[in-house]
């Protein structure tokens, strides 16, 4: 399995970014699809979950309200809308997969963002 995140990049704080993760390889199905981040110097934190239908999201603390998770299973692809960006919002985030256990299996290799104030 391989997962590539893209859309990352340059916004002024208040904008507004998608990120995209595809995954391909042998997925199977019924995984769960997470995004995660890592600003410089500080430790991986968690930022959103969604199940294998879209019926169940998960949010970190300082992201609810702001970004919203959804997945398209016909296009193997996770999405993260993050509005309301804030320059504490800049970091490499990070597509994970993962199936019913709590470990995530497979890491994409992660996009940048940075959030301008």
């Amino acid at each position: 399995v391989q997962l590539q995140a893209s859309g990352g990049g340059l916004v002024q704080a208040g904008g507004s970014l998608r990120l995209s993760c595809v995954a391909s390889g042998r997925t199977l199905s019924n995984y769960f699809m997470g995004w995660f981040r890592q600003a410089p110097g500080k430790e991986r934190e968690f930022v959103a979950v969604i199940n294998w239908s879209g019926s169940n999201t998960v949010y970190g603390d300082s992201v609810k309200g702001r970004f919203t998770i959804s997945r398209d299973n016909a296009k193997n692809t996770a999405y993260l809308q993050m509005n309301s960006l804030k320059p504490e919002d800049t970091a490499v985030y990070y597509c994970a997969l993962r199936y019913l256990g709590p470990t995530y299996d497979y890491w994409g290799q992660g996009t940048l963002v940075t959030v301008s104030s």
